[in-house]
This record gives C-alpha cells, sequence and structure tokens, in this order.
C-alpha cells in the first residue's frame, strides 16, 4: 500500500493516479470527508486525516510501503504554524512506521535561512530524516503552473513580473513531472535516502508572456515591478501581508541566486511550458486543452 497525503493538489494527484494507473494500491489522504469519492471511484482507499493532527496522520499512514508527503502552504498561517505543521507531519511519519517517505521539497530546501517560505521545506527535510525514515526529498524549481497567480490581471492584458528584468532565464517545472516523478520513487525507492534535483525546461518571463498571449489570443504588456514595490503590489491583489512579506524574501533570495541544484543526483522533466498553459487557461475559460 502507498499512503499519498495532498491528493487534492496538482503534484499529489499525479502521484496517486500514477501509481493507480499502474495497478499499484493507494490510500489517499483527504482532509475534507466530502472529497473521498471521487478517489474511491478511481479505485483508492481514502482515510480522513488533516496534517495538523499526528495521531490521525500516523494511523493513515500506518502499513505504507511507502508514502508521499507535502508541506501545504497557508498564506494566513506564520513561521511558528508551518514549523509545527512540519512536525506533526514527520512525528506521523515516525509514528506510522513509514519505511520510505518521499516528499515534495524545492530547490534551495539545503538553505536554513533568507528564502522565505521555502525554509519551511528544510525544517521539513530535517526533521523527517531525524525520524530515520528513507528519505527522499524531490527538489524542484518554479512550478509552471504559478502562472495561475497572475491569470487575471493577464486576462486583463498585464502580464506582472517581481523583479526588474523580465529576461532572465529560469527552469520551470510542470507538476505532472514531480507528481510523475515522486510515484517512479515509491515504486522503486532507493537504497539509501537522497536529494533529486528535478531539472525542467528554461523560460524567460517573457517568453512565457508570449506564450500565453498565444494561447490567450491576445497581446500581453510585460510589467516588472521592481522589489521597492513588491509588498504593495501583493497587498493590493489580497495577499496576506505576512505572506506577502515570505513571497518578497523568496523573490529577493532567487534575485541574489541563492537557489542552485545541490542534491544527491538529477533527474530531468521534459514537459513545455506550452501544454501547462492550455490547460491552466483552460481550466479557468472552460475551454478543453489540446
Amino acid at each position: 500500500m502507498y499512503t499519498v497525503t495532498g491528493v487534492t493538489g496538482h503534484v499529489g494527484s499525479v502521484t496517486a493516479q500514477e501509481l493507480l494507473d499502474q495497478g499499484a494500491p493507494v490510500r489517499a489522504v483527504v482532509r475534507d470527508a466530502a472529497k473521498a469519492s471521487a478517489w474511491e471511484r478511481r479505485g483508492a482507499q481514502v482515510v480522513v486525516a488533516d496534517f495538523g493532527d499526528r495521531a490521525a496522520l500516523a494511523e493513515a499512514l500506518r502499513g505504507s510501503a511507502g508514502a508521499f508527503v507535502m508541506l501545504p502552504t497557508i498564506p494566513a498561517a506564520g513561521d511558528a504554524e508551518h514549523r509545527g505543521l512540519a512536525d506533526s507531519i514527520a512525528g506521523a511519519v515516525g509514528d506510522g512506521g513509514v519505511g520510505h517517505a518521499v516528499m515534495l521539497s524545492s530547490i534551495g530546501a539545503d538553505l536554513a535561512e533568507g528564502t522565505g517560505p521555502v525554509r519551511w521545506l528544510h525544517h521539513l527535510e530535517d526533521r523527517l530524516r531525524r525520524t530515520g525514515v528513507r528519505l527522499t526529498a524531490l527538489r524542484p524549481p518554479h512550478f509552471q503552473e504559478k502562472v495561475e497567480t497572475v491569470l487575471p490581471a493577464a486576462l486583463a492584458g498585464i502580464y506582472p513580473v517581481f523583479g526588474e528584468d523580465a529576461d532572465v532565464r529560469t527552469p520551470m517545472i510542470a507538476t505532472r513531472d514531480i507528481g510523475k516523478a515522486a510515484a517512479a520513487a515509491l515504486l522503486a525507492p532507493p537504497p539509501a535516502g537522497e536529494t533529486v534535483d528535478l531539472l525542467p525546461p528554461e523560460y524567460t518571463e517573457r517568453e512565457v508572456a508570449e506564450r500565453l498571449a498565444a494561447v490567450l489570443g491576445k497581446p500581453l504588456q510585460v510589467v516588472t515591478i521592481p522589489q521597492a514595490g513588491w509588498i504593495d503590489a501583493m497587498l493590493q491583489a489580497g495577499v496576506p501581508a505576512q505572506f506577502a512579506h515570505e513571497l518578497a524574501a523568496l523573490y529577493a533570495a532567487e534575485q541574489q541566486g541563492l537557489f542552485h541544484p545541490r542534491g544527491d543526483r538529477r533527474l530531468a522533466a521534459s514537459t513545455e511550458i506550452d501544454e501547462t498553459l492550455r490547460h491552466v487557461v483552460g481550466a479557468v475559460t472552460g475551454t478543453p486543452a489540446v
């Protein structure tokens, strides 16, 4: 049995479906019982447990040959809350006797501080290793699906870039590639714990804007936002103040060039961003991706 958390999200859903498609037994963990039926119809066993409920999560993980775990980002929560969730997840993995855990981490998780919300993933990696579990930490860069956050502005003709240069090449990964890598790691665990850097295609923000414009069928104006204006721009977009400062720290770390692949091995990811853009736009507009 393979237990998968976060099955209602981009990565967890692909991980669970990939396992099911390969005939592996899957236990899907949901926090909302109303979301259980969809996974039951797909053939998964479903249990209800909250990340913050260590005992319930440990019971959901018990008996697993392997488990996929991730730390949700809660915009309204702060540092203590996220570290507490990480402690609960790691504690549940240890209490549940999981032998192999695959974790959704991030590039930059080797750094303890100065990375905004990525530091919480460093904390989770550390806590999981302390349990003695064999840990496969997947460290992807930017999600291609993060274009969802700028899509409302794009529909109004604007493509905002948090930085003064829209022509810096940046690796961007499709979450479906992460999910496939997670499923593969669960089915064929390494002999020892490892960190895996996922290496996808690279794009500039201007290239993403041009490709998104092609999908939308309308021109987009690329607007760069200098660092001094990041917080105000996010606050105006409705981002909670505390989380706006966390994201600003993340963007600053990227701009300073702090993030580099530093794992034990590297794994290529191949999905091009055009495919992701079609899916994202299709989901919002109701038009099927082709």
